[in-house]
């Protein structure tokens, strides 16, 4: 925070915020990993003499930034999914599994009982089931009846910060509860075999699987220690829903990946976060933790560009990306999960974490660690 000078609006808005916190995060994989070059020579073979050219697959994957990527299914299985209908079989039952195990570890580590969830937000964009995953999961894991559950669809990447901003706004109005996200993301159930474009081909070298879970706790709940949630930001971009998405047939989903994705973060990103401190009485000088969606390599050169980040700042949303790659919704839950098991700022540093998705939009939370 900047001098008394700012005024009272700031110390009353951390004051107001304080206990209202994320108590814990986690993560969970599918059991099969693969090193990048695994990857490549198998998707070589997959799509064999069909590729106009090969060399631009090779290029992609070693520009990719990734050492390796989780895989719901063991590379031979994907043969198998001919159709919509059995890639979405395999996300509804993989979708059950992982969850429960973000879900329980998440618990855990923010030390509350499953039976304090009033609420479930449950994100994702690679797959749908009715009932909904969060339903079978209130079954699966026995939880409260009364649980308010919220499943939401078509966020893309941008779902894991605007669930964490939700579930914070539940929180804020039942103060003596829990709320819970959790997004599963199985980007490799998506693939299309007969898609040859360049979109296509990005999401091979990129995509992962994964799940990510997040509890964010009300003030009147006793929890372990964890950032404040001070406020959050939503910002819509009009007359820009062909940069990011999915087009859904009786295929499965077709990505829509536009090229302008980066400059579409170097034009907006910096001034978001800038008019979000502003509100606070704060400036981008005063943050010095980011917890940022790791996209791809130019996502997050062009993130680095628009917020000035020169000096290692985006070094946990790089490691995650290296890791396992981009897991859309939940990559900015597992970054944030290394910050806080790996990477703990001091307390009272001021945080943002952030994500970018089809809208194309933004949300932005601020935090006090």
């Amino acid at each position: 925070m900047r001098g008394a000078d700012q005024g009272a609006l700031p110390f009353l808005v951390l004051q107001w915020c304080e206990a209202m916190k994320i108590a814990g995060a986690a993560s969970a994989f599918p059991p099969h990993y693969y090193p990048q070059a695994v990857l490549l020579a198998a998707l070589r073979e997959y799509w064999k003499d069909s590729l106009p050219n090969p060399r631009m697959l090779d290029q992609l994957h070693a520009h990719a930034g990734v050492d390796g990527r989780h895989l719901v299914l063991p590379l031979e299985r994907y043969y198998d999914l001919t159709t919509f209908g059995k890639a979405n079989a395999v996300f509804i039952e993989a979708a059950q599994e992982l969850g429960e195990q973000a879900i329980t570890c998440a618990l855990a580590r923010a030390k509350v009982d499953k039976s304090r969830i009033g609420a479930l937000f449950f994100v994702s964009v690679t797959g749908i089931a009715s009932p909904s995953i969060d339903a079978r999961l209130v079954n699966r894991m026995k939880l409260s009846p009364n649980v308010k559950r919220v499943p939401i669809f078509g966020l893309g990447c941008v779902a894991g910060a605007a669930g964490v901003a939700r579930a914070a706004d539940y929180v804020r109005a039942f103060p003596d509860q829990v709320a819970v996200l959790l997004a599963v993301e199985l980007c490799s159930l998506t693939l299309q075999k007969e898609d040859l474009t360049v979109a296509n081909l990005i999401s091979s070298s990129l995509f992962g699987d994964g799940a990510g879970a997040v509890v964010v706790a009300g003030d009147q709940v006793e929890a372990a220690a964890g950032p404040s949630v001070i406020a959050t930001k939503s910002v819509f971009y009009p007359d820009t829903e062909d940069v990011m998405g999915w087009d859904i047939s009786e295929k499965g989903f077709r990505i829509v990946l536009s090229r302008e994705v980066p400059e579409v973060a170097r034009k907006h990103l910096g001034h978001d976060v800038d008019a979000m401190l502003a509100e606070h009485g704060f400036t981008r000088a005063d943050v010095s933790s980011w917890v940022l969606h790791t996209g791809g390599p130019k996502v997050l050169e062009a993130t680095a560009d628009a917020l000035g980040l020169r000096n290692g700042e985006l070094a946990a949303s790089w490691e995650c990306l290296r890791r396992m790659g981009n897991l859309s919704s939940a990559s900015v839950l597992c970054v944030l999960e290394e910050v806080m098991l790996h990477r703990l700022p001091a307390p009272g540093t001021l945080g943002v974490l952030a994500a970018m998705g089809p809208g194309f939009c933004s949300e932005i939370v601020l935090l006090r660690w």
